[in-house]
């Protein structure tokens, strides 16, 4: 009789055990979901507000330069002969394009963190689902709400889902 009660004891222990740890499983990933949604607009956010203000850094240097190399150049070679020769030797002021390089790298790097970001979120749905879809997990997890997720894109790139087809393959 002893026996039977410990193997009772320990069973109902056991059992206890995966009911907490399952659910307490869920429950973290259902809060690191709610987590990552909101860094996933943070990202977002800091993503635009980073590339407009470089944009318009390097928009506004264009329009200087535009405006300023004229008014340099004529007030150099306004004054007599020897234009040509001025023109040879001096060295003039070059439009750097070195903004827009460092523009397509913020691009690049905001672009690619955001899709990371929801790269994670996607990870952590599908970790939950596993959880819950899983044996023996399924017997113990309690909620098995659906978490709401739709991930941020184009309308090209939900056309290109949709139709299966994708023949717009020209960059430029």
């Amino acid at each position: 009789m002893l026996v039977f009660v410990i193997v009772c004891a320990v069973l109902v222990l056991l059992l206890s055990s995966l009911y907490f740890t399952y659910n307490n499983r869920e429950i973290a990933l259902r809060k690191e979901a709610e987590a990552q949604l909101g860094k996933i607009e943070s990202v977002y956010d800091t993503m635009w507000k980073v590339l407009k203000q470089e944009a318009g850094v390097t928009e506004q240097y264009r329009q200087t330069f535009e405006k300023i190399y004229p008014e340099l150049i004529a007030g150099r070679y306004s004054g007599g002969g020897g234009e040509l020769v001025k023109i040879i030797q001096e060295s003039n002021p070059a439009f750097d394009t070195r903004l827009y390089d460092k523009l397509m790298q913020a691009v690049e790097v905001q672009r690619a963190y955001f899709a990371s970001a929801q790269q994670r979120m996607l990870d952590i749905l599908r970790e939950r689902e596993t959880l819950i879809e899983s044996f023996p997990s399924r017997w113990f997890v309690q909620n098995k709400s659906k978490i709401d997720y739709v991930v941020i894109s184009s309308e090209k790139t939900q056309s290109v889902i949709t139709t299966r087809r994708e023949d717009d393959v020209e960059l430029f």
